[in-house]
Order: structure tokens, then C-alpha cells, then sequence
């Protein structure tokens, strides 16, 4: 009997993305080995995009070679696992503007600039990110090949 299909449809793997908080960013170093750092991000529509300063590993990395691997996962049992891995392309985005934009979606989904996760207007992001903004490069990851599990599909089943 062949395996029930565990893949997540679009609108499910889009739900996964969204509601995740951790990625798993693989690129390719110098030497050809992997170098992997987990990444906060957000969605741009369906694109997942981070940022990091522009003198960090992983953009060094891809402005080299603009391969990736993207994961994000869950769950501990094995009736319990999700995830998707991206294959893909970085697009580096440097512009100022555009990485701001992205500093003002991550501190409305991470504590950013305190505890909890906020609003932030123009004023307030400019104050907080504004200075980092320049130094920094956004990077939309365009995929070429998404493989997705979700095992509560089994049903407990194996």
C-alpha cells in the first residue's frame, strides 16, 4: 500500500510559514562547506524574507553564491512533525527603505524593542532601526524547490 501523502497544500504550508518564528538558513561557504544560523523572518505575501548586516557570514556567503536552503519545523513525537525545506535563490535587497520595512514587521512579530512583539510608526522604527538599516540586506528567498511533511496527516498510522 503506498504512503498517504503528507505534503502541506499552498494555503497550509503558507499557514506553517506564518506561524513559525525560527528558520533554519543553510548557505554555502567559501570552502563548500554548509554554514547554517537560525534566522527570525517574515512573509512578504508568500516569500520569505529575513535580514542581517551586510558583513555577516551568511550574506558574505550569498552575495558569493546566492544558493540556499531554507527549514522550518515542529513538534517532538513523530505523529507530530511539520516542516518545509525551501530550496532556492537569495534576492539581496539593499536598499535602506526596504530593509526598514522589514526591521518594522520582525518588532511587530518578535520583542524586539522590549518584551512583547509592537506597532511601531515611522518615528519609532526610525529611532529604534534607522541606523541599522543601512548596514543591513534583506533577503527574499525565491524558491526552486519546496518539500513539505506533516505527519498528523498519517493519523498515527506509520
Amino acid at each position: 500500500m503506498a504512503r498517504k501523502d503528507i505534503t502541506m497544500s499552498p494555503g497550509e504550508l503558507h499557514e506553517f510559514l506564518q506561524s513559525g518564528f525560527t528558520l533554519q538558513v543553510a548557505t554555502v561557504g567559501k570552502d563548500g562547506a554548509p554554514h547554517v544560523a537560525p534566522m527570525w523572518y517574515v512573509l512578504d505575501g508568500d516569500e520569505i524574507v529575513f535580514r542581517s548586516f551586510t558583513k555577516s557570514q551568511k550574506i558574505v556567503n550569498l552575495q558569493r553564491d546566492p544558493r540556499l536552503t531554507v527549514v522550518r519545523e515542529e513538534g517532538i513525537a513523530y505523529a507530530e512533525l511539520k516542516g518545509v525545506m525551501i530550496q532556492g535563490t537569495a534576492r539581496l535587497v539593499e536598499d535602506p527603505a526596504y530593509v526598514l520595512e522589514i526591521y518594522r514587521r520582525e518588532a511587530a512579530k518578535y520583542p524586539m524593542v522590549g518584551p512583547e512583539p509592537v506597532q511601531l510608526d515611522d518615528e519609532a522604527l526610525d529611532q529604534a532601526f534607522g541606523r541599522f538599516a543601512p548596514k543591513n540586506t534583506a533577503v527574499v528567498v525565491e524558491p526552486r524547490k519546496i518539500i513539505s511533511w506533516d505527519h498528523t496527516k498519517l493519523g498515527g498510522a506509520y
